[in-house]
């Protein structure tokens, strides 16, 4: 049985609840924690007293594999301990009965099952291959729909001497006056604005934010990685005008995006605000209501497209842009 998208989304969902149980009904992604194997067993998963009992039970998953089964309920019931001097500095009172979280344990899930590593790059930023993988795990408010934590893993950051991945993750926190993040605000001085988009995307958006980027227009797979190419500064923003990314791809990059003072924000609603020469009030992304209209997964997705940016000026401009392309 192979190991995939719906494999991992459950496990780290099974995590995250095991940890947090009072949060078990409010922690989603994209899959179910329910699997038929090649035996035509249906079996639940969950996390189990025992970290052998975790993995027998993984083991009927995956069709009898003790070995990885083992490795996984070792991964389950281990304690993790991450030293960060910013975090621990932090005292944050948050209601846990006022949030809810969105995982996507395997963002850019066709670069990582190709398990390619892209040679060549532009810029810092890698067009395609296992440097777009990501975790990403989002925390919202329950009320507002606003996101106010957010954690983005690399796993394949780069590689140590004997030939190891090692990771490396981003946060920020953004939950009313505080505003805090593990990333460094420095940013060279650019002349032109610079945006990374997906290089399926429309031909008139490309030619219509042409002009702003000049050569600063890249390509790249997987939304949670073009979001975090804007939160590192590599570009200043990144233009998606598909209804294919949902909430659990956009709520860790947008928490990370609001603690720096940016944020990801509805495209098409953006584009019908009028445009008065006055300040305009552009509609964020909300991650706590479905779209009735839709149906499955789809009920999830950010429709309309977005725009992620760090700067408002930037987005001003893109707004500006593109709604010439939408007048003509």
């Amino acid at each position: 049985m192979h190991f995939g998208r719906s494999n991992a989304d459950t496990f780290v969902i099974i995590c995250l609840s095991n940890q947090f149980p009072e949060l078990a009904p409010h922690i989603a992604g994209e899959e179910s924690n329910k699997f038929e194997n090649g035996f035509g067993e249906i079996i639940t998963v969950k996390v189990c007293k025992t970290e052998q009992e975790t993995a027998e039970l993984l083991s009927k998953v995956l069709e009898g594999n003790l070995k990885a089964a083992g490795l996984l309920a070792k991964c389950i019931h281990e304690d993790v301990h991450i030293d960060d001097p910013a975090l621990q500095k932090l005292t944050i009172d948050i209601p846990v009965d006022t949030i809810g979280i969105w995982v996507d344990p395997i963002d850019s899930t066709n670069q990582y099952i190709k398990g390619q590593l892209e040679e060549k790059f532009k810029d810092g930023i890698h067009t395609h291959g296992l440097k777009s993988a990501a975790v990403l795990i989002g925390v919202f408010d329950r009320n507002s729909g606003q996101p106010i934590m957010g954690v983005i893993n690399i796993p394949f950051n780069e590689m140590d001497p004997i030939l190891r991945w090692q990771g490396k993750y981003y946060w920020g926190i953004s939950y009313k006056d505080i505003n805090i993040h593990s990333i460094s605000k420095q940013i060279p001085a650019r002349n032109q604005l610079s945006i990374v988009m997906s290089s399926s995307e429309k031909e008139s958006i490309q030619k219509a934010l042409a002009p702003l980027c000049g050569e600063r227009m890249y390509y790249a797979s997987g939304a949670g990685y073009k979001v975090l190419c804007t939160i590192l500064g590599l570009v200043d923003a990144y233009v998606f005008t598909e209804d294919t990314t949902f909430k659990w791809d956009t709520c860790a990059p947008h928490a990370i995006l609001k603690s720096l003072g940016g944020g990801i924000m509805n495209l098409t609603k953006a584009l019908s605000q009028p445009n008065d020469r006055g300040p305009r009030s552009f509609p964020e992304l909300q991650y706590n209501k479905p779209d009735e209209g839709a149906k499955d997964k789809e009920k999830w997705a950010n429709t309309g497209g977005l725009v992620a940016y760090r700067s408002r000026e930037h987005l001003e401009a893109i707004i500006n842009a593109l709604s010439l392309t939408v007048d003509t």
